[in-house]
């Protein structure tokens, strides 16, 4: 099923401010919360809806890509973006938005089993890596395996309930002030949040019970991606202690330069260069596409500045609106060096009428080829 509009899943638009964008997704998350609509899937499934559109649309960099390519943005990578988020996602990176609309201190109960009391559980940190993009890889897309070294739970690592605050991750204080009594809650100093504590560990892990290992960790790339765009790997990061939430893995793109073509946007560029007498007689040329070689032909008097259109030879589109084409810039190459024999021909052709230049209605200047070619 195609995902719906992020704007429409909250009923805004795309001018929505931060907080208009934060108080529409407050609005929604309250009617479809699974505490107010007990064993409705329909109401779980609006519910995740808008704690995805939320998370993309609240974070600038996501938004800036959501609104130039749409959902593709954030396809291909195992759930990156907004995709693959389930409820120990959303309450423990959105608790803090419904205050205390449900249990106290932004705690959830009764959906999943383990928010009861406000509890909040940790998450590990995320990681970053570079993957480099040939223009080929990029045009085809592609899957790569790579190896990250991640924080994973030591084997032999127990936990115990954390004392302090008996498993709630936070704890809650309560001060007399002159206009009432008042309840703040913050994470629990002991467990960071977590609920437990370590109880046994090996002696390879770190205090909170972890070691490095290295992973390999497949990463589908859409076609079309550009350079600099991040893509996230959810899960993927580093392991938080106990009953914790993984971080993500965060990869950045890369894209190497390409020998022959030069990337704008989804289009292509090549520039070829003929000789004099390839350009008087004409000829035909095998050149590079992201797809292969191919041949095209010239005609004869074809002159230097020539732009010849290879459509769909280009990039496909990250937005899934088709391909870019390949440009292919006729360059006449004038030899800088000439023996006796090829002096003397010039020379007796200079006062050739054929030779004089006598542009007509179908040449056209530099500045209008450029006009055509993005037109």
């Amino acid at each position: 099923m195609a995902k719906r509009d992020y704007y429409e899943i909250l009923g805004i638009n795309k001018s929505a401010t931060a907080a208009e964008i934060k108080k529409a997704y407050r609005k929604m998350a309250l009617k479809y919360h699974p505490d107010k609509n007990p064993d409705d899937k329909e109401a779980e499934t609006k519910f995740k809806e808008a704690a995805e559109a939320y998370e993309v649309l609240s974070n600038a960099d996501k938004k800036a890509r959501y609104d130039q390519f749409g959902h593709q943005a954030f396809e291909g990578a195992g759930g990156f973006g907004g995709g693959g988020m389930n409820m120990d996602d959303i309450f423990s990176q959105f608790g803090d938005i419904f205050g205390g609309a449900f249990g106290g201190g932004g705690g959830f109960s009764g959906f999943g089993g383990g928010f009861g009391g406000g509890q909040r559980r940790s998450k590990g940190s995320n990681l970053r890596i570079r993957v480099s993009l040939t223009l080929e890889e990029i045009a085809n897309g592609v899957e790569k395996k790579i190896k990250v070294k991640r924080k994973v739970q030591a084997p032999g690592t127990t936990y115990k309930t954390c004392s302090t605050c008996n498993g709630a991750g936070q704890v809650t204080r309560v001060t007399n002030t002159i206009l009432g009594r008042m309840q703040t809650s913050s994470p629990c100093p002991s467990c960071g949040g977590a609920g437990e504590t370590i109880d046994k560990k090996p002696a390879d892990a770190d205090a909170q019970g972890l070691k490095i290992a290295e992973e390999t960790v497949s990463v589908k790339i859409p076609a079309g991606v550009v350079d600099g765009m991040q893509l996230k790997v959810t899960g993927k990061g580093n392991e938080a202690p106990g009953n914790g939430i993984s971080g993500d893995l965060l990869v950045a793109i890369q894209e190497e330069e390409h020998p022959t073509l030069k990337r704008e946007g989804d289009n292509l560029h090549y520039d070829m260069y003929v000789s004099l007498p390839d350009a008087v007689l004409g000829t035909s040329k095998e050149i590079d596409t992201v797809t292969g070689k191919v041949r095209i032909k010239i005609e004869a008097g074809v002159q230097s500045g020539k732009i010849l259109r290879l459509r769909g030879k280009g990039i496909p589109s990250i937005n899934g609106y088709g391909k870019g084409d390949l440009l292919v810039h006729v360059n006449v190459w004038t030899p800088k060096t000439l023996n006796k024999q090829q002096r003397e021909f010039f020379e007796s052709m200079k006062d050739d009428d054929h030779f004089d230049p006598k542009p007509d209605s179908g040449d056209k200047s530099f500045f209008e080829k450029v006009k055509d070619m993005f037109s």
